[in-house]
This record gives C-alpha cells, sequence and structure tokens, in this order.
C-alpha cells in the first residue's frame, strides 16, 4: 500500500526540526587530534626562542581550532631581567615570530598577558607584578606533532583553581639550555610557600631551583593539575625562591579582555605520576645551586 504523502508544511517542518537537532549536537569545531607522547616533538618543556630569548614551554591550549604552547609574556620582553613589572615593561607585540623546538615552522605569538595589561590600562599592581602567561600558536602544520603531557611527569590532570597551601609538594619540568642538554636535570620537584599576590603568585623552593632559560616552565600541584608559569626568581624576602604566576588568573584575565575566550586547556594523554623522584632529591641535594637574575 502506498504510503499517503505528508503536508508540505508539515515536511519541511520536520526537515528543519532534524537539521536544528543535529546543528546543536554537533560541536562547531573538531577537536585537535594530538600525537602519542612517544612520539610527539612538541611537548611542555620544549625549548622557545623569542628573538634569540630561550625559554620553556608550559602546558598546551586549544579553542577547538587551533592548537597554543604556552610560556611566559616576559619571555617577549624586550628590556632588562630586572624590568618585571608587565604594564610598563618594554614587549615585543603580538604576531612576533616564535621558534619552537621540534616544529617545522615558526610559532606567532597570539597572546601576552603584558600587551593585554598595558592595552587596558591595567592598574592592580599585583596583576602588572604577577600577571605572566603568553600563548604562542602552533602553525597548523605542525600540530600533528604536539601532545600535551609534561615530560616526566605526566599530566596536567585539570587546572588548578584553589591555590596552595604552604608545604604542598610541586613539580616542574626546566629546559634550560644552560643545563647543556642533560634532560636527567630538567624534573624538578619542592614545596610551596604558599600564595601571595592576592593569590596571583606562588613562591615555591625546588631542588633545582630554576635558572635562565626555565622561565615559562610548567608547575603542577600534588594533584598533577596545572598550578602556574614559572616567572621570576625572588631575592627577598625567600632568597633563591622562584615565583609561579598562577595559571588559572591568568587564563580567567586573557579571556576576560580578549576574543581568546574558548581557549582551554588540554589534559596530559600521559598518567601524572609525583612519585617518580627526579635526580637529586633523594640524596640531601639541598636547595641551592641557583645564580642569577631571571628564571
Amino acid at each position: 500500500m502506498t504510503r499517503p504523502a505528508l503536508p508540505r508544511s508539515v515536511a519541511l517542518a520536520l526537515a528543519l526540526g532534524l537539521a536544528l537537532a543535529a546543528s546543536l549536537s554537533a560541536p562547531s569545531s573538531a577537536a585537535p587530534t594530538f600525537a602519542p607522547a612517544g612520539e610527539a616533538t612538541i611537548t611542555p618543556g620544549v625549548q622557545m626562542l623569542t628573538q634569540g630569548a630561550q625559554c620553556t614551554a608550559n602546558f598546551v591550549f586549544s579553542d577547538g581550532v587551533d592548537v597554543f604552547l604556552g610560556y611566559a609574556a616576559h619571555c617577549a620582553g624586550t628590556g632588562a631581567a630586572t624590568d618585571t613589572n608587565g604594564c610598563d615593561a618594554g614587549t615585543l607585540p603580538l604576531g612576533t615570530a616564535v621558534e619552537v623546538e621540534g616544529a617545522d615552522h615558526p610559532g606567532t605569538l597570539a597572546y601576552s598577558s603584558w600587551v593585554t595589561m598595558q592595552a587596558v590600562g591595567e592598574a592592580d599592581p599585583d596583576a602588572c607584578a604577577y600577571n605572566d602567561l603568553a600563548l604562542v600558536r602552533i602553525d597548523p602544520a605542525d600540530t600533528s606533532k604536539v601532545n600535551p603531557s609534561i615530560p616526566h611527569w605526566g599530566g596536567p590532570t585539570g587546572l588548578d583553581t584553589d591555590g596552595v597551601p604552604a608545604g604542598e609538594r610541586v613539580y616542574s619540568y626546566g629546559n634550560s639550555s644552560l643545563r647543556q642538554g642533560i634532560a636527567l636535570l630538567s624534573p624538578k620537584t619542592g614545596i610551596s610557600l604558599g600564595t601571595s599576590g592576592n593569590g596571583w603568585t606562588h613562591p615555591v623552593y625546588t631542588v633545582s631551583p630554576g635558572i635562565p632559560g626555565d622561565s615559562g616552565s610548567a608547575f603542577l600541584d600534588a594533584e598533577g593539575r596545572a598550578l602556574g608559569v614559572l616567572s621570576t626568581l625572588a631575592l627577598a624576602p625567600l632568597p633563591l625562591s622562584n615565583n609561579v604566576s598562577d595559571l588559572s588568573r591568568g587564563l580567567d584575565y586573557m579571556r576576560a579582555h580578549t576574543g581568546l575566550d574558548a581557549v582551554q586547556l588540554a589534559a596530559g594523554t600521559e598518567a601524572f605520576d609525583g612519585a617518580r623522584l627526579p635526580l637529586g632529591t633523594g640524596g640531601g641535594s639541598g636547595l641551592g645551586g641557583l645564580g642569577g637574575l631571571g628564571s
């Protein structure tokens, strides 16, 4: 028996309804596909060069279309190592080319907290002193080489939005060229000294401390969550400690003042393992051995 045809108005309404349902259920953009951790050449911890200045990558981010690698905003600074106030320090503009270890093409400076704070006239002294985050857009031809896992430690397992109490274990992975490529010296662990700057920074002591070239590197909390970005070396009141710029606050600031509101932290594909102690932590090597002003 031949079924009666639906009236045109009913058929049109049904078709529109199905199209709307499909558009609501489909993602607005495809999520990036990351390379396996063992094959990736672009990961947290790789070296990044901005007009000759070397820093260390922290975390991978994505808005579902583009992939970004984070480092510190001061890595694109044009002043002296002591120029750490992001509201008035010299800085390179957005669009600056950044060489990324493991990539075949330069990345592009897509966000800088220093550029943004100067553009909006930021007056909060804590933000000016400690908001130290920049994102470099990875060339689309290189995104297939990216994995977001922190070398040695694994993770991040998510974003730390609570901060860390004094005495809590923290983890990092630096890649200063001053270590002459000795990978065993890159993983670092230590303790938090609490939170200061009204939540903008976390002073830490690590074995061994961050040195020039480690700037921008990732810090994880005891649960493997992304805590922050290695920013500066403190000479007082906690000599030879490092200041870690709070990542959660830095991302909130970026989303509030730019069009990068869809950018999210990418979780690591490798499980976090804080029990994998790095070289030197079991033998009472102490917390010394750091020189210079920057990190």
